[in-house]
């Protein structure tokens, strides 16, 4: 199956050839959309986007350019049956595509092994760097999927860590960071890289790494406070650091979680990011978050822990989020939130912000549009007045098209918290300041 361009910006289905299936299954269909932005998150339109199947990257089945949200349209892409997601099995249940991704004045982005999966929508980010006369064509390789490769199990560790040492537990309260630093490979790696992460892309690039997008919310969710919960562990704890290490965290199964550089993110896990990124796991009269262990219960048997293909199970008979976690960790687990939000401007009120809306809060939403709108030119600007009306509720819309948001014009929790990180990014980009 290959795509024709059909806009600009957008690709369409016709038919051709497709990948091949076992069993003679016949391709579902999945989404992708690619940002393109600069290494200073600045939008980059008119981008050319090639695509390709990964084990044919010079045959092109699909050509986009990006808009002046450095976006292209939503493509349809062939993947395997939904089926193959559902179960362990040794049939790989996304197809892989590679995208080549090139514009004036700067290096061209190849990403191979970006994933699709059935019914599933695809954000691809790509950054480009600036064109100089010796630099190479950067080339990033997604590993295959956590739960369809073999990778390290992880190294069992006491759940609490202990607080009667002097200098093991740093911090005071439990905050969510603004950024994290990954160290890619095992902690004695020297020749690893650190990325400087934020915290919520890190969350959803492990999830997308370790769980398929097809599962049921309530599993997204329940695995998802487990990632989070032995994230937050690791800062609050300030585990590496405190064994003169200089990252926060590593990307390496055996210690940690799986993390992957340039991968891309599904949408429905990045909505249920979004929902619950505030929170963790936690005991009665234990202050720091659990250090909650997991493995795929299929090839590695971890009886304490949570199994992941036995939680989509237990989310397929309907077992709530809370349910799913105390029924691996035990009815002592209580889902706790963070006190603090670091580098976030300001929290989330409590309660929609929609027509009829009035106050300092609504203010906020302006200023932060009317911000984020001089890198996003197609969001309207509005007069700072605290009224929300229906201009603002127009630039409301028009920002969640954009970020991939439900298009309702509410500002919930999930689109106060997008404008706050567009806005602290765009803010920066303005000041100069590096995102790292």
């Amino acid at each position: 199956m290959s795509l024709t361009q059909t806009n600009r910006n957008s690709l369409t289905l016709s038919a051709a050839q497709t990948p091949d299936f076992p069993d003679g299954d016949l391709p579902d269909m999945g989404t992708l959309q690619v940002m393109v932005l600069s290494e200073q998150n600045v939008p980059v339109s008119g981008a050319a986007v090639n695509i390709s199947f990964t084990g044919d990257p010079d045959s092109i089945v699909g050509e986009a350019h990006t808009d002046q949200n450095g976006q292209t349209g939503i493509l349809a892409l062939a993947a395997p049956p939904a089926a193959y997601s559902l179960e362990p099995s040794e049939r790989q249940p996304y197809a892989e595509y590679t995208i080549r991704v090139s514009a004036p004045g700067f290096e061209t982005v190849t990403v191979s092994g970006s994933e699709i999966f059935s019914g599933q929508r695809a954000l691809q980010s790509v950054t480009l760097r600036p064109l100089t006369p010796d630099e190479q064509p950067d080339t990033i390789v997604i590993p295959e999927h956590t739960l369809y490769a073999y990778y390290p199990p992880k190294i069992a560790e006491a759940e609490i860590k202990p607080v009667n040492v002097s200098g093991e537990i740093v911090l005071d309260q439990v905050v969510i960071p603004e950024y994290i630093v990954v160290h890619d490979g095992t902690p004695q790696d020297s020749s690893a890289r650190d990325y400087y992460v934020q915290y919520k892309d890190y969350i959803k690039n492990v999830a997308c790494s370790e769980i398929y997008p097809t599962w049921p919310y309530e599993t997204l969710i329940a695995n998802i406070l487990a990632i989070q919960s032995f994230t937050l562990n690791r800062v609050y704890t300030e585990w590496y650091r405190n064994k003169n290490y200089s990252f926060t965290i590593t990307s390496s199964t055996a210690y940690d979680q799986k993390w992957v550089y340039g991968r891309d993110i599904f949408d429905s896990i990045d909505a249920a990011v979004d929902d619950v990124f505030l929170h963790y796991l936690s005991r009665p009269n234990v202050k720091q978050p659990i250090l909650t262990q997991y493995c795929d219960g299929s090839r590695v048997s971890c009886p304490q822990w949570l199994s992941q293909w036995g939680s989509a199970s237990l989310g397929e008979q309907g077992y709530t989020a809370a349910e799913i976690i105390r029924y691996y960790y035990g009815s002592d687990m209580y889902i706790n939130i963070a006190e603090q939000v670091s580098g976030i401007p300001s929290s989330y009120p409590g309660y929609p912000l929609s027509i009829g809306a009035v106050g300092a809060d609504v203010l906020k939403i302006q200023e932060q549009l009317n911000a984020i709108s001089n890198h996003y030119p197609l969001i309207p600007k509005l007069v700072p007045d605290g009224i929300f009306g229906e201009a603002t509720q127009a630039a409301v819309k028009v920002f969640q098209s954009v970020f991939g948001l439900t298009q309702d014009g509410i500002v919930g929790s999930r689109t106060w918290y997008k404008l706050s990180d567009i806005y602290v990014a765009v803010t920066r980009i303005a000041e100069g300041t590096s995102l790292l």
